[in-house]
């Protein structure tokens, strides 16, 4: 009987997987933590955390299930710190005669496996995740040689394939988006529900990667890291959306508060992103809740939710696979200027940033409005390099993997592919956040002032974006109106505006 290992990476963590269905003794997982996975960029703690807690439950329920596992911890003696060279040491430990992973959804480690079966000197294959709803291919066939692909036709197109929220050929409500119902400013007139956390006493990993040295960021309460660490945990966070979060969740889902950091957003992408919990599962559980609860909560909840998850992000993986390697080289703009100091600790004036950066440095996540139309705003109209804010952006959040990350930071929030699926930038003056949030009335700086003393940042920096960038974005009709207000200033306005912008960039470590 021939032995078989089987490498199952950080994000894998799917116990419904059918590798799992039977247990085989001449089968063996093997889960590492390897320094590799610390270094290719700085992590923030919680994130490393979250990633090492959740692999350690998994491969404890696989072997309560009855299943042969190595655990590689980051501290074991015999932990070379590298893929390849455990693996080639456990095969030859094991007499392996077959060795098997799953397709990863990081480019890096796509070709490093592939690079890694090359020399193994035993029989290799891959299998599927049997996570997403689509393949990796998917959108690139979809688009064919196309030279922008629209979020909207795939979501549409994945609708009618699926069934889900549709009736016949047509979509339920005759609608396919209900973006006009949602996206609105919270008014208090629903309490705020305190999203569900799990304090998870991670007081001994947090010795352990320190005594390792592991560097990273943001900070932690060790004895309660909140984020789920298995699927009894990813279950019970979709079962308390449903309940208590879903009801509001659309209407409220680009506002933003100081004092309350998620509103009704379920904080499912931690679970979903290591694989605890599949979108299929996600979907299903929304879809049927509001069935059964139509009278308390409206199709536009849902479908906003359905889109998010359904739409977005496989919408983005699909992207990532089409695009990858040469998105990581995109720079559409020429941006050149250095991410800030206080991205790294908080430290700014402008409240708006200091909120958003700082939950997102103390709690390694924000939501998609917070990540986009603040800190990706101020990013883009601030000329900030793709390369630090990718960094940023990868680091900084328990949910990030470049997959979904640089789709999102470096196409969609920086438009550095140059429209590829944005048709047009993600970028505003203040009277959009002060609009979605309350964060403006608390801030050092002035949110209607776009020039003088203590006039807002995201003012003069926008209008000077789009005063630097008219000969990529005139043209363009979805931001034809702010070309006319553009060209409606008076010449010692734009010279007001501009100087003010130039001061702004050339002290952004002070702003």
């Amino acid at each position: 009987m021939s032995n078989t290992l089987r490498l199952v990476l950080g994000d894998q963590l799917n116990l419904n997987h059918s590798w799992y269905k039977t247990q085989n003794p001449h089968i063996t997982y093997v889960l590492m933590e390897v320094m590799q996975e610390q270094e290719y960029v700085l992590h923030h703690v919680q994130k490393i955390l979250a990633f090492f807690g959740a692999m350690r439950n998994f491969a404890h329920q696989l072997k309560k299930a009855g299943h042969e596992v190595i655990y590689i911890a980051l501290d074991d003696e015999q932990n070379a710190q590298d893929f390849e060279r455990n693996l080639q040491r456990i095969i030859k430990e094991q007499h392996t005669d077959k060795f098997e992973y799953q397709l990863p959804d990081e480019y890096r480690l796509d070709e490093q496996l592939k690079d890694i079966c090359r020399r193994l000197g035993v029989e290799t294959s891959v299998a599927d995740t049997e996570h997403f709803l689509t393949y990796r291919d998917d959108v690139k066939n979809f688009f064919g040689g196309k030279n922008s692909y629209l979020m909207e036709s795939f979501y549409r197109h994945m609708r009618k394939q699926t069934g889900i929220l549709m009736q016949g050929d047509d979509p339920i409500g005759k609608r396919w988006n209900y973006d006009a119902d949602n996206r609105k400013k919270y008014d208090g007139a629903v309490p705020l529900v305190p999203p569900l956390s799990y304090n998870h006493d991670v007081s001994a990993l947090k010795q352990m990667i320190d005594r390792m040295g592991v560097k990273y960021f943001g900070t932690v309460d060790e004895t309660s890291l909140e984020w789920p660490l298995s699927r009894r945990e990813a279950v019970s966070s979709l079962e308390y959306f449903c309940e208590h979060l879903l009801p509001h969740f659309g209407t409220c889902e680009d506002a933003m508060l100081q004092q309350h950091i998620s509103l009704y957003h379920s904080r499912m992408s931690f679970a979903l992103n290591s694989k605890q919990i599949t979108p299929a599962e996600v979907i299903g559980k929304v879809v049927e809740h509001w069935q059964q609860h139509q009278k308390d909560i409206s199709i536009a909840q849902v479908e906003g939710y359905v889109r998010q998850v359904m739409g977005w992000r496989e919408f983005m993986r699909g992207v990532y696979w089409a695009q990858m390697p040469g998105l990581e080289q995109k720079n559409f703009f020429k941006h050149e200027n250095k991410v800030p100091h206080w991205y790294w600790d908080g430290q700014t004036k402008m409240n708006c940033l200091q909120k958003c950066i700082g939950q997102s440095l103390n709690h390694a996540w924000a939501h998609h409005i917070q990540r986009l139309m603040v800190i990706g705003n101020f990013s883009l109209i601030a000329g900030l390099h793709p390369d630090g804010v990718d960094e940023w952006y990868l680091g900084v959040y328990v949910d990030a993997l470049q997959w979904v990350e640089i789709t999102n930071t470096r196409s969609m929030s920086q438009f550095a592919d140059g429209g590829l699926i944005a048709s047009k930038p993600y970028a505003s003056t203040a009277a959009y956040i002060n609009k979605m949030s309350d964060y403006c009335k608390h801030c050092h700086y002035d949110y209607k002032k776009r020039h003088g003393d203590r006039a807002c940042p995201f003012n003069s920096l926008y209008w000077n974006f789009l005063d630097r960038n008219a000969q990529h974005l005139k043209g363009n009709p979805r931001i034809g109106m702010a070309y006319k207000h553009l060209g409606n200033m008076t010449r010692q306005e734009l010279e007001a505006v501009n100087e003010q912008a130039a001061v702004y960039i050339d002290d952004l470590e002070n702003l």
